[in-house]
């Protein structure tokens, strides 16, 4: 490992680390400043073999970071006789996402014929650029994309040309693996509207895996039982039903669609004579706050029900979510109240006093009575159904990916009333498009619209749904649990990674 170290002018961390009970080598590598030479060296080659014009994104540093580890990572591979006596069919490199494909072509041009490769979509980085970039996010991509489909145009011919965005020039160079992985439904369909080889590529579904826990109904409750004092140490009184909604908060997320759903169910909520909070845990700053400000903020003004947008506390995204989103509804709002908690953890020591002592993270998670994850782009989405085998419900977008996966587990979504499919894509009746270019057009407005009629008959499925009492709470639990051992990481291997891999091994 010295000699690469030395040859590349990298910084090199070998060590093992225990997964169950299986021990794993690890590498690391340190190119904060490697040796241009052969950096400049393997991105020449790359151009000539690949027609990947590097130069034309040195700018950027993400990718010149990536171009500079491949050869060092791939050497140093070979240095610790990673592939010392497998034959050609028994070495993999599973590349994720584009990060991964440098290394793929320092294998391909090092040792050609000698590694099976393989390209695993977790995203589709230019759909995602596409679904963000425009205020008609899913519902306008996903509309053009299956317009594109029926007229036989790609992603170039309705966008125009996104090779000035590197991730999108890598991503074409995909089908130079031996096979292509996706983590979900959509995330195939994402990559054959790239067009050209990827669209004639062999495309296998694999899904990431769902943790599935195995709890009873009264360590459920219990959890529930905290959180629902946290409720009534905030705002002064014991809700019925405890919604959650734990994820990053970033534009993705569509964190607006939550509040669209329970501006509906409130009323639902308020002529039925019950009550229920939605905790939002979701930081802009990914540390969190240091757990002194928080005590001292909610001292002040009522942290976090109360929030300021001038001391540090709400930041980026969090100030227009909380004073454009939040703080308008709790004031419409009778029978339910949004909190936002941007901090990273759940527990007093970084939520301030008024959370019980006793509360732990895995409680919003157990107690959970909803889980909100309607986004806007989600290649599969986690979060949003781990907490299934807690007994929640989960109301989640239909461009998530994860669905595809309940779908197959549960034998169809029929089946799996623990799932909410919001569908803010489908157009409404009288809403014709006779090409793709007219999917074109649609803009927020009418993004708006679908989602404020939309979202009506998503609250309806909700509220029927919610469990009255124990029994249901008790039916639910089992059912979460079951499909979430058809969706474990366990299936996953046995049923999607391993044949993927045999196919080309």
């Amino acid at each position: 490992l010295q000699r690469v170290e030395q040859t590349f002018e990298v910084a090199l961390l070998y060590g093992v680390r225990k997964f169950g009970e299986y021990n794993h080598e690890v590498l690391l590598v340190d190119a904060t400043n490697p040796n241009r030479q052969q950096t400049s060296s393997f991105k020449f080659y790359v151009w000539q073999h690949y027609g990947l014009d590097c130069g034309r994104y040195e700018w950027n540093p993400e990718f010149n970071q990536y171009f500079a580890i491949a050869p060092p990572l791939f050497a140093a591979l070979k240095a610790i006789n990673a592939d010392t006596g497998l034959a050609a069919g028994q070495k993999f490199i599973i590349a994720h996402e584009w990060l991964g494909m440098p290394v793929v072509f320092a294998a391909q041009l090092t040792e050609p014929g000698q590694w099976r490769t393989v390209f695993y979509a977790h995203e589709m980085a230019t759909a995602r650029l596409l679904i963000e970039g425009h205020g008609g996010h899913d519902t306008r991509f996903y509309n053009a994309l299956f317009k594109a489909k029926e007229w036989g145009l790609n992603l170039e011919a309705l966008f125009g040309n996104q090779d000035d965005f590197f991730k999108h020039a890598i991503l074409k160079q995909a089908s130079r693996c031996d096979t292509i992985f996706a983590v979900g439904d959509l995330v195939v369909e994402e990559l054959r509207f790239l067009g050209g080889p990827v669209s004639q590529a062999n495309i296998d579904l694999v899904y990431n895996g769902v943790p599935a826990a195995a709890i009873m109904l009264p360590e459920k409750l219990e959890s529930k039982r905290r959180l629902q004092k946290y409720c009534e140490n905030l705002l002064g009184y014991v809700p019925d039903h405890v919604f959650t909604h734990v994820t990053r908060l970033v534009l993705s997320k569509s964190l607006w669609r939550d509040l669209r759903v329970m501006e509906h169910l409130d009323g639902l909520l308020h002529q039925a004579g019950k009550r229920a909070v939605l905790f939002i845990l979701s930081t802009s700053v990914p540390g969190g706050r240091r757990p002194e400000w928080v005590y001292a903020w909610e001292e002040q003004y009522g942290w976090p029900v109360g929030h300021r947008g001038d001391n540090g506390d709400l930041l980026d995204l969090e100030v227009s979510f909380f004073f454009e989103g939040i703080e308008p509804f709790n004031q419409r709002a009778r029978a339910s109240r949004a909190v936002l908690v941007n901090q990273f953890g759940w527990s007093r020591d970084q939520c301030g006093q008024r959370m019980p002592a006793e509360m732990e993270f895995m409680d919003i998670r157990k107690g959970s009575d909803l889980e909100f994850g309607q986004s806007i782009y989600e290649p599969f989405g986690i979060a949003q159904v781990e907490p299934l085998s807690f007994g929640a419900l989960c109301c989640v977008s239909n461009v998530c990916g994860c669905v595809g996966f309940v779908d197959r587990a549960a034998g169809g979504l029929r089946n799996a009333p623990n799932v909410v499919v919001a569908d803010y894509t489908t157009l409404p009746s009288g809403y014709w498009l006779g090409s793709p270019y007219d999917a074109l057009s649609i803009d927020r407005g009418v993004r708006d619209w679908i989602e404020s009629t939309n979202s009506a008959a998503v609250a309806q499925t909700v509220f029927d749904r919610l469990p009255r009492e124990s029994q249901q709470s008790e039916t639910l639990l089992l059912q979460g649990q079951e499909i979430a051992r058809r969706m474990s990481w366990e299936v996953v291997v046995s049923d999607y990674l391993l044949p993927g891999l045999r196919k080309v091994g």
